[in-house]
């Protein structure tokens, strides 16, 4: 049985079955939850949440429970609150434009080091390990230094050159989950160097087949899926990688019930980078312009991979987290806003994700601006505010990002 309440009816142990809003508006990313503190009866509050449904037949909670600490690699309760995102501020903390060209020079130096390791396999010599350690260290402090500039360049993407991006954009991604879980420096750099070298195994796959402009029949799709053991051989081989550095590579495309390849291992035989890496990976694949279709919005992406975790193939809890790293509307994302202007989103705001920092191009008469004005959403006090209203692919509206988010980092 079902019952309506206010916000301020709300105790602790009753059992939140439905919000007032969109899921995107709130921190939580299923509106299904057990209350088991006040800090999550503050947030509800916070979002503007008014009134909501709850579950008659509550928990009960005798005390507040402690938040949840960071999760580990067991299954967790997607009813549960997830913990608060690791601060930015360290004692390195650098601001995001500040940060934006330094990340910038070592993401192009990790596409050139993953192109020359993929050469180096496809033609049967040694991994060059030294630089991949290299350029995953200073990837690393960067993520450090800002957690949100690195991943930000993951929208830099070219189909001719995907392979390569790919294994940039899943490492970056992959590390900035992890500084969000509240990874070491040494766990992140692990998390990088497998993340970055998870792919190495296509170049043993045909490059016809890599490159066919359509879908695979069945028998070319299991020799693609050959890549994964593929690599494990060439990573066990290389000298200065242990197991542990092998994991993205064997397990990016186990499934949590098992029914991924190449063991069909479940959730509690998976590691914890083998769970971020197959979420990681799906979200650059869908999100990149491939041979044989372009790529999605990441909001529809960000759709899918969470509806994937309610249905068992993904890590749900590491999924809201992912949500919670890459923003509602990813940087580089192009929208319209209720006002008919166009812009680009710069920055993601994490205590408000559907209030991001904006880049206005176009006016509401859909004309260019010549002077780009820039404004966060979340800051404004423009009666009614402006909100983002659709999002639009690139290919629809002749605007390249980069053209105008990379001239300062140029």
């Amino acid at each position: 049985m079902k019952k309506h309440i206010r916000i301020d009816e709300l105790t602790l142990g009753m059992v939140v079955d439905k919000l007032d809003r969109s899921w995107l508006s709130t921190p939580f990313f299923c509106h299904r939850m057990t209350i088991t503190s006040t800090k999550q009866i503050a947030q509800l509050k916070a979002c503007g949440v008014q009134t909501l449904t709850v579950r008659v037949e509550a928990e009960e909670v005798p005390e507040e429970a402690p938040t949840p600490s960071t999760p580990e690699d067991k299954p967790i309760d997607s009813t549960n609150e997830l913990p608060d995102p690791v601060p930015s501020s360290t004692p390195t903390y650098v601001p995001f434009e500040e940060e934006l060209p330094a990340a910038k020079q070592v993401y192009q130096a990790a596409k050139t080091i993953v192109q020359n390791a993929m050469q180096d396999v496809r033609l049967g010599r040694a991994l060059n390990v030294d630089a991949v350690q290299t350029v995953i260290s200073d990837m690393t402090e960067s993520v450090f230094r800002n957690p949100d500039a690195l991943p930000s360049l993951s929208r830099l993407k070219r189909f001719d050159e995907y392979t390569f991006y790919h294994s940039v954009n899943t490492a970056l991604l992959a590390m900035s989950l992890g500084r969000s879980l509240g990874f070491d420096r040494s766990m992140i750099h692990l998390a990088g160097v497998g993340t970055l070298l998870h792919d190495i195994g296509k170049m043993k796959v045909p490059l016809e087949l890599l490159n066919k402009p359509g879908r695979f029949e069945p028998h070319e799709m299991e020799i693609v899926k050959q890549h994964v053991l593929r690599g494990v051989e060439v990573l066990s081989c290389t000298t200065g990688l242990g197991d542990t550095y092998i994991q993205p590579a064997l397990e990016h495309h186990e499934r949590v019930n098992g029914d991924g390849y190449p063991h069909r291992r479940a959730h509690q035989d998976i590691s914890q980078v083998g769970l971020i890496t197959a979420i990681v990976d799906i979200y650059d694949a869908m999100t990149s312009d491939r041979v044989y279709h372009k790529g999605k919005p990441a909001h529809e992406v960000l759709q899918l991979l969470y509806r994937l975790s309610l249905e068992g193939h993904l890590d749900p809890t590491l999924v809201q987290r992912f949500i919670q790293v890459v923003g509602v509307y990813p940087v580089g994302s192009v929208v319209v806003l209720n006002t008919g202007e166009t812009g680009i989103v710069k920055r993601i705001n994490h205590n408000a994700p559907l209030a991001p920092v904006i880049l206005f191009v176009k006016g509401a008469g859909n004309t260019l601006l010549s002077h780009p004005q820039e404004e966060d959403l979340s800051q404004q006090t423009a009666t009614p505010p402006r909100n983002i209203k659709t999002v639009l692919h690139p290919h629809q509206t002749g605007i390249d990002p980069g053209v105008y988010l990379d001239k300062k980092a140029a």
